[in-house]
């Protein structure tokens, strides 16, 4: 593909989309390799929940993160893993896909909420 023209990020569809988490910013929550199902839509995301989003500075990537808390109209996210500023501290504001519901592979569970 051209460099004019940018790879399309996947839309999650359906009631249930199965998303691949890869890296190391959401350990020890979840960890690369780690497949999760999103709900796009549903209830409104609220601070602590783990989602899928885009940032708007970077557009072309996908991302499972942390919501901290709104702002300009977005989130802004981190990931579980402080070590690691692939997050809004690098990249600004996300607009959120969907809400991470749960873990089904290779060890299924509910991913928690946490209270920040």
């Amino acid at each position: 593909m051209a460099a004019d023209h940018p790879a399309e990020v996947p839309r999650l569809r359906g009631p249930l989309t199965a998303v691949l988490v890869t890296g190391p910013s959401m350990a020890p929550t979840l960890r690369h390799g780690d497949a999760v199902l999103v709900r796009p839509g549903g209830r409104p995301i609220r601070a602590g929940d783990v989602v899928v989003a885009v940032f708007r500075t970077r557009p072309d990537l996908l991302v499972v993160k942390r919501a901290v808390r709104p702002h300009d109209g977005g989130w802004w996210l981190r990931g579980d893993n402080d070590l690691i500023t692939d997050d809004s501290r690098a990249y600004g504001v996300a607009d959120v896909r969907g809400r991470v519901l749960a873990r089904y592979w290779p060890r299924p569970g509910r991913v928690p909420r946490r209270q920040l």
